[in-house]
């Protein structure tokens, strides 16, 4: 809509000023301040102007709508001879006034005038200058207070530019009537770059301006200096013009030169010889540099030149029509280690390799495959007419060529190799996800499989399956987060020897898809891990457990001892802990009750980390606890590193006691180092009775599994006291 207004008043003003004799002025800024005021919502337009008149016509400077102000129709008032109006012609100024009542103080003479005239609110544009005209120009509203929003004011803008333009127009043509050597000097002194186009589009009569920023000389031919492609806008723009359908019209061509230059050119008709066109022409290479810059960061990776993510997902995306009519394959790939290179060399050798990796990419596909860096040290590559036999030689030459990379930092040698995987295209997915979906299980595959190697995707792989519930169930952990849709439940962990009036309770976590229909741990909890959400949903365990303690309070100080799982992502994650130590801080009531449980393999890769969380839990007064342990080859090594309370012997050693002496043997040694170090010993896995007595028999502290009691929701809990396990 206001496109299409400002078009329409454009018009107007123009049909106004066209072809008018310079005689008419007067009567034409009388005829355009009439139809400003009919087109725009205002009741009427005025303009300030610097000087008295030009070659003795004064143009009426104010029009207000009949009947506006008693039937009374004006022509002239003396707001622009008022000190406060008179300064905002010195300075570039927008007035938006709603109320004339918020006029400053030293505009009162002007604010007692606009009353008498009836005027609720004001608004003048800052003045606009051609040459030696300046002007500004202004509305009113005489009915009410109105606010004068931003589309009124270019509107106004507008037709403020073409008023100026039409006398300054009007004072040149006629000190050209006294002397075509003065026009001509007028002419070379207008700030924009102006020239004649005849008939034969060839320019003449250039001005400075133009003599000096444009590559034309009299005589020049305009279709010969910009590119083939460009000659039917140019010549269009031209006709319209010629032709009398627009008085006025403009389009943008580059010029064909060393550094590229783009112009505006806008034509006007001359009143004596509507062949011959008044050109303007201004430089607008930066706006298109600026964009072209624009496209290129929306489109391209600005370290290593490539196709970003984007790009890649739109040219994937023109793929889908035509992917039963040729073989096609996308292939993901992932720098192996990268981390390690960025922490042992920093990010700028890390940026270095990505840029050499990238350049290596692009000489070892074919010609026309496209090489894109989808974020980080992932890359992708679209491969046309590929089979799968050619995308095998294509993977195996990146794989073998990438694994002999030598790349070297300060002094420092680093491994280079990178993990595939690929995905044929085929008739049966309707977007690119799934196919980017389908490279990327399969790049997984290879990074499992040792990496430094390429897989390609089938969907009767296994570990195909089992990949894509990953991501499945890594979707359901950000929902179930987002709805607090996961379940607090929690196991007993039996007191084997001594006497215990308190419940010794481990939390456990539960998801539900839907009604009735459990998302099992054994697949969540892995895909929280490889999809780094574990510290989030640590996270939530914690708060939601302590949220549960406190509105439980009486209960919570009847348990023994309440154990917390932590994963091991979240003990490596810093801003975790951070937030782990302020919300134990605010929970005095109820930390001494908690017990925080990590695995043994977390413990083992991450010692430094470990001991830290020691550290953090120790003033408090919580307790930790190293779980499945004996899995690693490094047990016993690692425990005398770590001051714990608590040790869980790893369930194999439990399940099959009863018949297998050599687990009888370890859990022994384990419960015996448990003496001396002094940390007790929970057996898990317990499924009988036969099995709770064994392990009893050999000195075992505590037991937890079936036999004992199944997980039950937290929310059921009644009591924090011990129910004794009744065996059979």
């Amino acid at each position: 809509m206001q496109a299409e207004s400002i078009s329409s008043l454009q018009t107007a003003l123009a049909g106004i000023f066209g072809d008018a004799p310079l005689v008419t002025l007067e009567q034409n800024v009388d005829r355009a301040l009439k139809t400003i005021t009919a087109q725009l919502d205002c009741d009427g337009v005025f303009v300030l102007s610097a000087f008295a008149g030009i070659g003795g016509i004064r143009p009426r400077n104010l029009y207000l709508r009949p009947g506006v102000t008693g039937g009374a129709n004006p022509r002239h008032w003396p707001l622009e001879r008022m000190p406060f109006f008179r300064q905002l012609m010195r300075q570039p100024k927008l007035l938006n006034v709603k109320d004339i009542a918020e006029l400053p103080l030293q505009a009162n003479a002007e604010k007692q005038l606009l009353r008498q005239w009836q005027v609720k609110s004001l608004l003048v544009l800052p003045p606009v200058q051609f040459g030696e005209t300046r002007i500004a120009v202004g509305a009113v509203n005489c009915q009410r207070p109105r606010e004068w929003d931003a589309g009124f004011i270019n509107e106004l803008g507008t037709a403020a530019t073409l008023i100026g333009a039409a006398m300054e127009l009007t004072r040149i043509a006629q000190a050209l009537l006294v002397s075509e050597h003065k026009y001509q000097e007028l002419f070379n002194q207008l700030p924009l770059s102006c020239c004649l186009v005849d008939r034969h589009n060839r320019v003449s009569m250039l001005n400075a301006i133009a003599r000096q920023n444009l590559p034309l000389v009299e005589g020049t031919d305009l279709l010969g200096l910009i590119k083939p492609e460009e000659s039917a806008i140019l010549l269009d723009t031209l006709k319209v013009v010629r032709d009398g359908v627009l008085h006025q019209a403009w389009c943008e061509v580059s010029f064909n030169r060393p550094h590229p230059l783009w112009l505006k050119l806008s034509f006007s008709r001359m009143s004596d010889d509507p062949q011959h066109l008044l050109m303007l022409a201004d430089d607008v290479s930066e706006r298109h540099r600026l964009a072209d810059e624009l496209s290129f960061h929306a489109n391209y990776d600005a370290l290593t030149g490539l196709p970003n993510r984007f790009h890649f997902e739109a040219l994937l995306a023109r793929q889908l029509p035509v992917s039963g009519e040729e073989p096609v394959c996308v292939a993901f790939l992932d720098l192996d280690q990268f981390q390690v290179i960025n922490n042992v060399s920093g990010h700028q050798a890390g940026d270095k390799l990505l840029c050499q990796v990238a350049l290596r990419l692009k000489q070892l596909v074919r010609k026309g495959d496209t090489v894109a860096r989808l974020g980080g040290d992932e890359f992708a590559i679209l491969m046309h007419y590929c089979n799968l036999d050619t995308a095998r030689v294509i993977a195996q030459r990146i794989c073998s060529q990438l694994a002999g990379h030598d790349f070297s930092w300060e002094q420092k040698r680093h491994n280079v190799s990178v993990s595939m995987g690929i995905a044929p295209l085929d008739a049966e997915a309707s977007d690119i996800y799934t196919y980017m979906s389908r490279a990327d299980a399969a790049c997984r595959v290879a990074k499992e499989q040792g990496r430094n190697g390429w897989h390609i995707y089938c969907p009767t792989d296994p570990r195909m399956h089992r990949l894509y519930t990953e991501m499945a169930a890594s979707v359901d952990i950000i929902d179930a987060l987002n709805q607090n849709r996961f379940q607090l439940y929690c196991q007993p962990i039996e007191p084997l020897t001594g006497q215990h009036r308190g419940a010794h309770l481990e939390i456990l976590l539960r998801l539900e898809q839907e009604p009735g229909k459990m998302l099992s741990p054994g697949i969540f909890l892995p895909a929280a891990e490889r999809y780094n959400l574990a510290p989030r949903i640590d996270r939530w365990v914690v708060d939601h457990l302590l949220r549960w303690g406190g509105c439980n309070l009486a209960l919570w100080q009847e348990l023994e001892l309440v154990s917390v799982n932590l994963s091991a992502t979240s003990l490596g994650d810093s801003e975790f802990m951070d937030w782990l130590e302020m919300r134990l801080l605010a929970e005095p009531e109820l930390v001494n009750k908690l017990c925080f449980e990590i695995t043994e393999t977390a413990a083992v890769s991450q010692v430094e980390q470990a001991q830290q969380l020691i550290e953090l839990l120790r003033p408090l007064g919580c307790k930790l606890a190293l779980d499945d342990f004996g899995s690693g080859f490094s047990s016993f090594a690692y425990l005398k590193r770590l001051d714990v309370d608590l040790v869980k012997i790893d369930g194999q050693f439990v399940v099959n006691l009863c018949d297998n002496k050599a687990d009888q043997a370890i859990v022994a040694a384990i419960c015996q180092l448990g003496h001396e170090m002094d940390f007790e010993v929970v057996a898990e896995f317990v499924e009988s009775s036969a099995i709770g007595e064994r392990l009893m028999q050999l000195g075992v502290d505590y037991a937890q599994g079936y036999a004992i009691a199944k997980p039950s929701p937290l929310d059921h809990l009644t009591t924090g006291l011990r129910q004794p396990w009744h065996r059979n």
